[in-house]
């Protein structure tokens, strides 16, 4: 199995698809039961299946509720199970039909924002209606999101289930803003790749069996990691509706999309020969009509396309195809516990240099962005283990998002364009009154391993100060499933004749949220501490610092997150600094700093960890 990449491809015939719904009601008064809608769609899941059979890829055929009302697509998925050894599953997408409006007397049709009596008694009704006409209960189900303690009811109620989709990569403010500010799915911070959901939090991978949701989950779609987190994520992933919609195309071809294929193929060399695809879709984007400036042609051109893709890796030994349930076995007998999930990706949209390093454990969830000298431009403290519930009757009904200390593009990172300071974490170099930020260098990095550690080695880069030029080499040890990430910033070389010393800062600005906006940190304490002494500064906005000439700590405490982020020296003691923000850049900071020589190097360790 070493070296094929695995793919899930999910079928869902969803009968009463919401764009196919609006262009059939234009104008007139709504009716979720129109018939053309309902025999357009099962006309699409039709060809959408027959498109797969044709190629040899078997489907897992998520029914929707309203789907389990049309005795023409339960019996499609019948035959297709019997005929070509699809799964019959059931998704809690495409809840909207006429049955439902009138049980439920409501618009709403997203589970994760139903209050928790509403969320059971739907499962309950659609398990209840599926066993109905297949006699059987599913072993996949899954939406856009589903919460722990969601998972966890499913899996008590409904034990036959062993996967599902569990939620969208990165579908938070950026996808609001690009989709007409209409598209509540906000729920940043989760998994790219398969993952066993933690019993606390769905986006947290399980640490062991005792924290094992019981689950496998996947998420919608394989999107891009790097154009997908720069912008709107619904435009970057491996369906081509997406590379349609973000008109990544031209004259009928789109080779982009065979890329992002081929990039998650080039996965395996980062997860011991393992590598994954997801394609879930459903009849929508395939109407007669067309969508965006495509005609029905040319949507039905790329996923022939598509599908002709993965049929010659299948003949050529490179690709295995699953259903969700098979997967889910091969997972736990393969993957489960085993260590995280890391991805270094290339810009395969524009052509860059750029990269990113995505690195995920049961303890954290990082990215570092080699265009900014190895800068960490994402963080999630999941050893914070946040239980956070979502929907009707909650803090949290639409905003099912983990919270970040670090994000990059959300809180302004290092280019700000005022003086204050965004979240991130990097190194400046200061020599003779000049400082610079490593966010203002460009380099590449290559992944090895040592034993279980996952180590990213960037190459050098040169920091010109005029008349001395310093050359730098940073090494990042990602240790599994401990919060610790360990940092060496190593000077290798000097140009010219050093007049004075030569300074390392290492140093980390953070906060905590989920959108854009400022979170209060009124609460949160500053610490810097020696074997000696320690300082402290109870966050109030006013621009406070501490400093300790031989520290051995810095951190800083967030109790609304019940997270503490630390960073310590490794070796010798160093300057410890601890910054506290102002109201217009409500950030902190942690810093530890060195005078070093050619040859010397500041090594230290960035920590996260449950406050209470």
């Amino acid at each position: 199995m070493n070296n094929k990449m695995i793919l899930n491809v999910v079928h869902r015939p969803e009968m009463v698809p919401e764009y196919a719904e609006k262009l059939a009601n234009l104008n007139q008064k709504e009716d979720v039961g129109k018939q053309s809608v309902l025999t357009e769609s099962l006309d699409i899941f039709r060809l959408q299946q027959d498109i797969a059979h044709k190629n040899g890829i078997r489907v897992t055929i998520q029914m929707t509720y309203a789907s389990l009302f049309h005795d023409e697509a339960v019996q499609l998925a019948k035959q297709h199970h019997a005929a070509f050894g699809d799964e019959i599953g059931l998704t809690l997408l495409g809840l909207t039909c006429e049955q439902f409006r009138q049980k439920y007397q409501t618009k709403d049709f997203c589970i994760w924002m139903f209050s928790w009596e509403d969320k059971k008694a739907i499962v309950d009704d659609v398990f209840g209606k599926f066993y109905e006409v297949f006699g059987f209960y599913p072993a996949s189900t899954g939406s856009y999101f589903l919460d722990a303690k969601l998972i966890g009811y499913i899996k008590e109620t409904y034990p036959s289930v062993r996967a599902a989709v569990a939620t969208c990569w990165e579908e938070g403010p950026k996808a609001y803003r690009t989709c007409n500010n209409s598209w509540y799915t906000l729920f940043d911070g989760g998994p790219w790749n398969p993952w066993i959901p933690s019993k606390v939090n769905s986006h947290i991978p399980a640490r062991d069996q005792a924290d094992d949701s019981g689950i496998v989950a996947i998420p919608h779609l394989s999107r891009d990691l790097l154009a997908c987190f720069d912008g709107n994520g619904s435009n970057f992933g491996t369906h081509p509706q997406n590379v349609l919609r973000g008109m990544i195309y031209k004259d009928g071809e789109y080779p982009y999309l065979f890329n992002l294929i081929d990039a998650y193929r080039s996965l395996e060399q980062y997860n011991d020969g393992y590598s994954y695809n997801m394609m879930f879709v459903g009849p929508a984007w395939m109407n007669k009509a067309g969508r965006w400036e495509c005609d029905h042609a040319l949507l039905v051109k790329s996923y022939e396309d598509c599908m002709a893709y993965y049929a010659q890796l299948k003949r050529d030994g490179e690709l295995v195809d699953m259903t969700m349930e098979e997967f889910a076995d091969w997972y736990r007998e393969n993957r489960a516990f085993r260590g995280p999930e890391c991805a270094l990706w290339k810009d395969i949209l524009y052509g860059s240099e750029k990269q990113l390093f995505w690195y995920i454990d049961s303890q954290m969830r990082t990215c570092l962005d080699m265009n900014q000298g190895g800068a960490m431009i994402d963080l999630r403290p999941y050893a914070a283990r946040l239980d956070r519930d979502v929907g009707i009757g909650t803090e949290h009904i639409w905003d099912a998002s983990y919270p970040y200390l670090i994000q990059a593009f959300y809180r302004a990172g290092y280019f700000t364009h005022y003086a204050g300071e965004g979240t991130i974490k990097s190194c400046k170099v200061a020599y003779g009154g000049q400082e610079v930020d490593l966010c203002l260098t460009r380099t590449q990095a290559t992944f090895s391993k040592e034993g279980d550690v996952r180590v990213l080695t960037l190459a050098p880069v040169d920091i010109d100060f005029g008349s001395v030029t310093v050359t730098l080499v940073s090494r990042f040890r990602f240790v599994p499933d401990s919060g610790e990430l360990e940092v060496t910033r190593r000077v290798t070389a000097v140009r010219g004749e050093l007049a004075a010393p030569l300074l390392l800062k290492e140093y980390v600005t953070a906060c905590y949220g989920t959108t854009e906006y400022p979170n209060p940190l009124t609460g949160m304490t500053l610490r810097v501490a020696s074997q000696a002494e320690s300082r402290t500064i109870s966050y109030a906005y006013r621009c406070r610092e501490e400093t300790l000439a031989d520290a051995c700590l810095v951190e800083g405490v967030v109790p609304q997150i019940d997270t503490v982020l630390s960073v310590r020296p490794v070796g010798s003691e160093v300057r410890g600094t601890i910054r506290e923000g102002y109201a217009f850049s409500p950030m902190f900071t942690l810093e530890l700093s060195r005078e070093v020589a050619v040859g010397e190097e500041l090594v230290t360790c960035l920590k996260v960890q449950k406050a209470d």
